[in-house]
């Protein structure tokens, strides 16, 4: 039999461990190290257990009384389950912080943690503590039922953040796979609710196709009033066709050789959309060639941004880039153009008229190394490693694109013009 000693001195193992006490009550010792009391019996040829809570707010003593009235119970014809099942019962469990859910969710997080990129990492616990602990926090994670989390994701659909509710889902149901690994939980309660959410309808970004149209709506929106910064980060999202993250996150210490011949743009592998394991390798770092027009328009990004981090500052806080919505919003300003192009749609724009020329000049070759230049990940090694493939082809592209793109447009320095008020 147990003593007290040896409960205190156990601990966590790479699987969760089992002290057997008696008549098959037992201390569970989860991989984290939290201990709980579990009787395990036989009934109708069936083999089941039952929580009697955590150790040491249960002390040994307890959870010997506890099992010697659930085998009563037994030897009775009843189940013990039911024994300790009852409302009361259940809110004496909840007590234990350690269970409650949002305790669970942090574990589970905090095991996750080191295969996510830190940005990612960071937005899943935020959507928690935005979105969940405030209904589910509290609640011990074996007593959440169906009802609790279809009343949540009801409540984040009705508000329009349809992708939002799925991504929650999806993360509830992760923590939920943990909570019944570590037997903190017998059911995942997603599950039957899953249905609550409407699908979402996948829809391509509206992108101009056509250098005329990609031309005038540029003319357009710098026309506008607007902050130096967005128009400037618009101009070299247009050139670069770059994801409009990379472009928001840019820093002037990226852009090399910018008075060379062979001026490049060299986005570390965080910043591209690469696995964890990859993207802490220099290797996989992701190098853009350079076009003259797009030289000349972070030159002139890197004077008005001065000595700050961010080629494309906030303009209400200098040490923080443009928000990820900024050129979005500034789009949708462009009268005339509404919902026909937005920031990513540039990608389809240089993708679409590039291989439609590629093709009216029989270079059917031009196919892989546009894709390449567009930063898709192709299968095998090569694809992956050698990010500098084809450099004097994807220069020449690049140029022939700004070029084409930029016939007629004002100079990047005239961007600068500060708006009137």
């Amino acid at each position: 039999m147990l003593t007290d000693k040896e409960c205190k001195a156990a601990k966590a193992g790479e699987k969760p461990v089992k002290l057997f006490d008696a008549h098959g009550l037992h201390l569970l010792v989860s991989t984290t190290g939290h201990k709980s009391w579990r009787l395990k019996y036989r009934i109708g040829g069936k083999e089941k257990q039952i929580g009697f809570g955590a150790y040491p707010d249960v002390k040994l003593q307890q959870a010997r009384e506890m099992s010697a009235t659930a085998r009563k119970a037994l030897h009775d014809g009843r189940d013990p389950a039911m024994e300790f099942s009852t409302k009361a019962k259940r809110r004496k469990l909840a007590t234990d912080p350690n269970n409650s859910f949002e305790a669970v969710t942090r574990r589970w997080h905090a095991l996750q943690e080191p295969q996510w990129k830190p940005r990612h990492a960071a937005e899943v616990l935020n959507s928690f503590e935005r979105d969940v602990f405030r209904a589910l926090g509290a609640l011990d994670i074996g007593h959440v039922r169906a009802q609790n989390v279809r009343d949540l994701l009801v409540g984040v659909q009705s508000r329009g953040a349809l992708e939002t509710g799925h991504r929650l889902l999806q993360r509830i149901s992760a923590v939920y796979q943990y909570a019944i690994a570590e037997e903190l939980a017998e059911v995942d309660p997603t599950v039957a609710v899953s249905h609550v959410l409407r699908k979402i309808t996948k829809k391509r970004q509206p992108a101009l196709l056509s250098i005329p149209q990609a031309r005038a709506f540029l003319k357009a929106f710098e026309a506008l009033p607007g902050f130096p910064t967005t128009k400037l980060a618009s101009r070299l999202l247009a050139l670069t066709a770059a994801r409009p993250g990379m472009v928001q996150m840019a820093e002037p210490k990226e852009f090399e050789q910018l008075d060379g011949p062979q001026p490049i743009w060299r986005v570390p592998a965080a910043k591209m959309k690469l696995r964890q394991a990859e993207s802490e390798q220099s290797a996989f770092d992701f190098v853009l060639p350079l076009s003259a027009q797009a030289v000349a328009t972070v030159k002139v990004a890197m004077e008005f941004a001065g000595n700050r981090k961010f080629l494309f500052p906030s303009a209400r806080h200098s040490h923080r880039p443009i928000t990820d919505n900024a050129l979005n919003v500034a789009y949708r300003r462009v009268i005339g153009w509404e919902g026909r192009h937005v920031p990513h749609g540039w990608r389809a724009s240089f993708s679409t008229i590039m291989n439609e020329r590629a093709l009216d000049q029989e270079r059917a070759g031009d196919r892989a190394i546009i894709d390449l230049m567009l930063a898709h990940v192709t299968k095998g090694v090569e694809g992956r490693y050698n990010r500098a493939a084809y450099m004097p082809r994807r220069r020449q592209i690049a140029q022939e694109w700004a070029d084409l793109l930029c016939e007629g447009l004002a100079t990047p320095d005239s961007l600068l013009d500060l708006p009137r008020h």
